[in-house]
């Protein structure tokens, strides 16, 4: 069977079957490595990507159920000049350590920006709440994220 996805603005078609995760299209049949395999239960947040522009983890959506949003994943957000602002926010923090759990970081912040701005410290960190990071680099990455929000990390109380 195939399925045809869009994928970071361009058409692909998959011989995939309708239940196929869709991080297994995005990284065995399209190649892309941004989205990563974490816990493949949609609770770490490593698979993050854009679905219709909202955040969707890739690992417990059947590509059945993308229709015909466009998908973006961690490749397809730089523009082809310049990385988007939130990963340039990221690089300029070193707001990482293994960088596995990045991936969904970033486009976690980058859903965030699309919905709604701007955005609080409190509401950038309700956002990240279920984005796992074993390395422990949180303060990193919560400083990267207001960054790239414009929003001050540490608010006076």
């Amino acid at each position: 069977m195939t399925t045809s996805l869009v994928v970071n603005g361009q058409p692909h078609h998959c011989a995939a079957d309708p239940g196929t995760a869709l991080l297994h299209v995005l990284r065995n049949e399209l190649g892309l490595n941004g989205p990563k395999y974490g816990c493949g239960l949609g609770e770490c947040g490593a698979c993050t990507v854009l679905i219709g522009g909202r955040a969707a983890r890739a690992c417990c959506t059947p590509v059945s159920q993308v229709g015909t949003q466009e998908i973006i994943t961690l490749e397809g957000l730089a523009g082809d000049s310049a990385l988007d602002p939130v990963q340039t926010a990221f690089i300029a923090a070193q707001a990482t350590q293994c960088g596995y759990c990045l991936n969904g970081m970033i486009v976690t912040v980058k859903a965030l920006l699309l919905l709604h701005k701007p955005v609080t410290s409190a509401e950038i960190a309700r956002a990240l709440r279920f984005n796992l990071c074993r390395c422990g680099a949180h303060v990193e990455i919560m400083r990267a994220a207001c960054a790239a929000c414009g929003v001050d990390p540490d608010p006076p109380a």
